[in-house]
C-alpha cells in the first residue's frame, strides 16, 4: 500500500493524494489498514484512520509502553530512507484496542509515508 500510495502522490501531486489518503471510503483505506504520511518534523499530512490528527505536531507522541514512536519512525526514515517496520502499539481503529502493531514506512521528498498492519 505504501508503494501504491507513493505512486499516487507522484502521479497527482500532494494536495489530491492527501484528500485521497484521508478518505475513510477511498482506496487507501481498507478495514484497519490505511496510509499515513508525516512531514519530516513529526507533522501528520494526512491519516486514513483519524482526521483530528491531520496538522498535528505528533513528534512527542508515546504509545502505551513510553515508545516515542513518531520521533524514532523519523530517525528511521531518514537513516533508511528506502523502507523500514516498526513495532510499536497503536488503537487498532476497528476493535478500538490498544494492539501491537508494525508499521512500513518510505520516504518521499521531506515525508514519511506510511501504513501498518496489527498483529
Amino acid at each position: 500500500m505504501v508503494k501504491k500510495a507513493m505512486a499516487f502522490v507522484k502521479a497527482n501531486g500532494a494536495d489530491k493524494s492527501y484528500a485521497e489518503f484521508d478518505n475513510k471510503t477511498g482506496q487507501f483505506v481498507d478495514r484497519d489498514l490505511y496510509v499515513v504520511v508525516y512531514s519530516l518534523d513529526g507533522k501528520v499530512l494526512a491519516h486514513g484512520a483519524n482526521e483530528k490528527l491531520i496538522g498535528k505536531d505528533m513528534l512527542d507522541a508515546q504509545d502505551v509502553d513510553g515508545k516515542p514512536y513518531i520521533k524514532e519512525r523519523i530517525e528511521m526514515t531518514n537513516k533508511e530512507p528506502n523502507g523500514f517496520w516498526q513495532d510499536y502499539k497503536f488503537v487498532n481503529p476497528t476493535t478500538k484496542k490498544v494492539e501491537p502493531k508494525q508499521m512500513y514506512c518510505q520516504k518521499l521528498d521531506n515525508t514519511s509515508i506510511c501504513a501498518g498492519v496489527y498483529k
